[in-house]
């Protein structure tokens, strides 16, 4: 009787000690339960980067603007470390802001004329994604070095104007204007006002007409290259448009061959083709007066200085060079360094 009086006490107690550990077990899953629920960029978010769900509770006209953007539809799909922190990519973290409670100042990174971030650091957060292409020569170049920003050129998220209505904003947000703050030969011409008054002359590159841009002939970002031209010299430039002036040649024009600068000028001119002078003065400041002697020329000098008693110029009047020497580039002629037609 009292054997069995202790085996229904053992199997009571071991019934009461499966019951609390079932009861642990679930205040344990309970526990981990809000784990489950964390944000999708929980994994990414460490240290003082707060994520960009943090930001869009206060900022969500920006990120309603931003995420229709290149960049924004980028960052939307990240490929890099640098690009899963989302607005902190290149704002940098975040945390000091937020717990400020907002505020300009408590920004880590920030652009625009009153930003007090430095030069430096507000280019350093666009090219540490953006070094690679025609940017490979940024360090060092015109622009860089004269303390210019990315962001006085290109533009990440457009300001909603008070004379703008939100339809009229997100249909002009949407087109595709390269990230540029306004038309690339505008932007350009804002600052190289010489050029802009020479693009005005009769004869001038077709910028006006739309056929061509600076970034044609120019990289902007640098190169290695005089005036940072995208080829190594002015010619290849040229060539890139007018092959049929590359030659080779039997018989080459020297001028043509050092620099098509020697002759031209290439934003613009009031004479034809460009030229940095009207035919025949631009021929004789290399080809002197006595090539043809008097013949082609206008007497003011003494009779009695000249060889035979007929006064001339210095320089040829009224008479075309290219008249005759029409193949002034080079030719394969049996004309041969005469360049007749």
């Amino acid at each position: 009787m009292d054997l069995h009086r202790d085996h229904k006490r053992f199997a009571i107690c071991l019934a009461a000690v499966m019951l609390v550990m079932l009861c642990v077990a679930g205040v344990s899953a309970a526990g981990e339960q809000p784990k489950a629920a964390a944000p999708p960029q929980a994994s990414t978010v460490g240290g003082d980067y707060v994520g960009s769900d943090v930001c869009i509770t206060c900022h969500e006209d920006q990120n309603r603007r931003f995420k229709n953007t290149v960049m924004g539809k980028a960052l939307a799909n990240p490929h890099t470390a640098e690009e899963k922190h989302g607005c902190e990519s290149c704002h940098g973290p975040g945390r000091a802001h937020v717990e400020a409670g907002g505020g300009k100042d408590s920004i880590p990174v920030r652009y625009g004329k009153d930003s007090k971030t430095s030069v430096a650091e507000q280019n350093e957060s666009c090219v540490q994604c953006h070094k690679r292409g025609n940017r490979l020569f940024w360090a060092g170049s015109p622009h860089e070095t004269r303390g210019m920003l990315c962001v006085d050129c290109h533009q990440v998220k457009q300001q909603l104007k008070k004379s703008m209505s939100r339809e009229t904003f997100m249909a002009e947000a949407l087109k595709d204007t390269g990230g540029l703050v306004k038309p690339e030969t505008e932007l350009c011409l804002s600052c190289h006002q010489m050029r802009r008054a020479q693009l005005q002359r009769s004869s001038h590159m077709p910028f006006r007409e739309g056929k061509v841009t600076c970034s044609s002939c120019h990289n902007p970002h640098g190169t290695p290259n005089p005036a940072q031209l995208k080829q190594a010299t002015v010619n290849e430039n040229c060539y890139s448009c007018h092959a049929e002036r590359r030659g080779p040649f039997l018989w080459a024009h020297p001028p043509v061959v050092e620099n098509c600068d020697t002759c031209h000028e290439a934003h613009g001119s009031t004479t034809p083709q460009l030229l940095k002078a009207r035919v025949p003065r631009l021929c004789q400041e290399c080809h002197n007066e006595f090539a043809h002697g008097q013949r082609f020329t206008l007497g003011n000098v003494a009779p009695s200085t000249s060889p035979n008693g007929v006064g001339y110029s210095s320089f040829v009047v009224n008479r075309g060079c290219a008249n005759c020497h029409s193949k002034i580039h080079g030719t394969n002629a049996p004309s041969g360094k005469f360049f007749l037609r």
